[in-house]
């Protein structure tokens, strides 16, 4: 495990290195990889891991392509600085789609979730109706869809949380539109024939974002902590990124991969909040009730196909409570883990 320490570059250069079985995999990908929502938060890191591994297999023949609106120029940047080729595409235009290159693989990561609960038509048109554009358009690619823990109920941590069988509960416009995203994904698998996986992610976490850094800045600035979520998963983003990668082998016709994508952990609030109170030498405070259930997720099969994350949960927290003591940049985009009601 390398050790972050030289601030923002160091981090981003370590969430876009590939693993050995990914170099492997990629060394058989069979045509160009295009990456739709490489402006969001996972987006840089995916395609630039994928672009480092096709290099370290020897695939210079092969592009990844990175769409987006792109209003973040050094993002931009810095990804074609390692080779990706960048393009600046409205993706709810069906037209703008038609212009994109053909690809072998399309990683779709583009979702609404934060402000749908004012603006719900928002959630409909980018969760839903948007991949039937990406669908249609992709329709002989292999399609990993980025999902959402989101779209299963509540259940007690006892349980070790939702598999992939289970049937969704979806609640609220978000969790709702992204069921309806994995539905239009799933029609394309059994209609059209398009291999699909179907990638469920509940919170994947980075020094700069995520629950560890929105209980760090909370404890910080003196606040009690909401039980509301009662416990939580949370994966390392780097392990994230793989995996969704990865997802590519295993897409899938007429019935789509689904897989739960999240650390092994059931981690309470109140032990998370504790633990990085003592590293960040402040006294923990705490408001509201833990409830008998969260939104929580079985990774088992994930970690079966692909290994355990290479940060475990104690590591995530210290190197979160480093890097805010250190001073290190932080995003503005809170996660809002804490609502049960699905609005966001």
């Amino acid at each position: 495990m390398k050790e972050i320490r030289s601030g923002v570059p160091d981090l981003e250069e370590e969430l876009g290195r590939p693993g050995t079985a990914l170099v492997a995999e990629a060394a058989d990908w069979s045509g160009d990889v295009v990456v739709l929502g490489a402006a969001g938060k996972t987006g840089a890191g995916i395609a630039s891991m994928a672009r480092r591994a096709l290099d370290a297999a020897g695939r210079d023949d092969v592009q990844v392509v990175a769409v987006s609106r792109w209003t973040d120029a050094r993002g931009r940047a810095g990804l074609e600085k390692l080779g990706v080729r960048t393009l600046v595409a409205d993706l709810s235009d069906p037209a703008a789609l038609d212009t994109l290159p053909d690809a072998a693989a399309v990683i779709h990561l583009v979702g609404a979730k934060f402000g749908t609960a004012s603006a719900p038509e928002q959630a409909w048109m980018t969760n839903t109706v948007l991949p039937a554009f990406v669908a249609r358009r992709y329709r002989s690619a292999r399609v990993v869809a980025l999902s959402t823990g989101n779209v299963y109920g509540m259940t007690a941590p006892v349980t070790g949380g939702s598999r992939e069988g289970d049937e969704p509960r979806p609640v609220g416009d978000y969790a709702v539109t992204c069921r309806g995203r994995e539905q239009v994904f799933t029609h394309a698998a059994r209609t059209e024939g398009t291999p699909v996986a179907l990638i469920r992610l509940n919170y994947a976490v980075e020094p700069r974002y995520g629950v560890l850094a929105d209980l760090a800045r909370t404890l910080l600035a003196g606040q009690p902590v909401d039980l509301g979520a009662g416990a939580v998963n949370v994966v390392w983003q780097r392990y994230a990124n793989e995996v969704v990668l990865r997802g590519v082998g295993h897409a899938a016709a007429p019935e789509p991969f689904v897989l739960n994508l999240t650390g092994p952990e059931t981690a309470g609030v109140r032990a998370l909040a504790t633990r990085l109170a003592e590293l960040l030498d402040v006294v923990a405070q705490f408001t509201g009730e833990e409830p008998a259930t969260s939104l929580l997720a079985d990774a088992t099969v994930c970690h079966t196909l692909f290994g355990y994350p290479d940060r475990t949960l104690g590591q995530l927290i210290e190197l979160q409570a480093r890097w805010i003591t250190e001073g290190g940049e932080l995003w503005d985009k809170p996660t809002k883990f804490e609502r049960r009601d699905g609005r966001f």
